[in-house]
């Protein structure tokens, strides 16, 4: 009987230490994602200036859509530059928000 009941303690303990596991790596990965994206976000904003005196001539240079295209042109040369190693900010966003998350835990209002 005693037997039977520490078998269904450990399958318990392992089920929630499995859980936390799988919950802990989940945060990893969206703490990953959304530092990634801050970094991308922050080097977008960075090399703006760069196209800012750069002018279009001819007849279908400028105007409105030139403003708006070259705008995603940048967010997207910022995402390219975060994914292919950025400039390390994202690493300490990153460290930031999982130490965060850990003090929160560790406080018991962490919310889910």
């Amino acid at each position: 009987m005693m037997d039977v009941i520490s078998g269904q303690i450990a399958q318990t303990v392992n089920g929630i230490s499995m859980g936390k596991t799988a919950q802990a790596l989940q945060n990893t990965t969206k703490a990953d994602k959304a530092a990634q994206d801050f970094e991308a976000v922050y080097i977008s904003q960075m090399i703006t200036p760069m196209f800012a005196g750069i002018e279009t001539d001819g007849m279908f240079g400028g105007g409105n859509a030139e403003n708006i295209y070259r705008s995603m042109m940048i967010d997207e040369y910022g995402k390219m530059i975060a994914q292919s190693g950025g400039i390390g900010l994202a690493d300490s966003v990153k460290a930031s928000i999982l130490e965060m998350q850990a003090q929160q835990q560790a406080q018991g209002t962490l919310q889910e």
